[in-house]
């Protein structure tokens, strides 16, 4: 699959990798126990066993938004559904009124449930992704 993206695009591509293999570092070491009080109680695992798998997935799809151009598209796709899987989390953040990453009020909590679509869109946008998605016709005639 192929899609030119701009410049812009690639730029901001490349910058969200770079946040997501950050993300991916705490949250295998220094911010382990604030990723911990994200995870919902009714998720069948440990938490911190959810926290490293969930790192571990952040460090592949960051690694990934920023070396493998080649699979860009398939990596956007698969990093909005990340965002859209760890959603809950943050749901249950804001319901259960958990204090992590100085979320520390309902008001900062319900504000940071807003930021989940514009990941979302990011990854989608920056990757050619969303060109992908939903401009099939044009797509289609740049295969032609």
């Amino acid at each position: 699959m192929y899609i030119h993206t701009s410049k812009t695009q690639k730029v901001l591509r490349i910058l969200l990798g770079l946040f997501m293999v950050f993300a991916a570092i705490g949250h295998l070491t220094f911010d382990r126990a604030e990723f911990q009080a994200q995870v919902p109680n009714w998720v069948p695992l440990s938490k911190d066993l959810v926290v490293i798998l969930s790192g571990i997935a952040e460090l592949s799809l960051g690694l990934a938004m920023v070396f493998l151009k080649k699979y860009r598209i398939e990596t956007g796709i698969a990093l909005a559904v990340f965002y859209v899987l760890i959603f809950p989390g943050n749901i249950a953040q804001y319901v259960n009124g958990t204090d992590a990453f100085g979320l520390d009020t309902d008001r900062k909590r319900l504000i940071r449930l807003f930021f989940q679509p514009v990941l979302i869109l990011w990854a989608l946008w920056s990757t050619g992704a969303w060109k992908y998605l939903f401009n099939k016709k044009e797509t289609k005639k740049n295969h032609d």
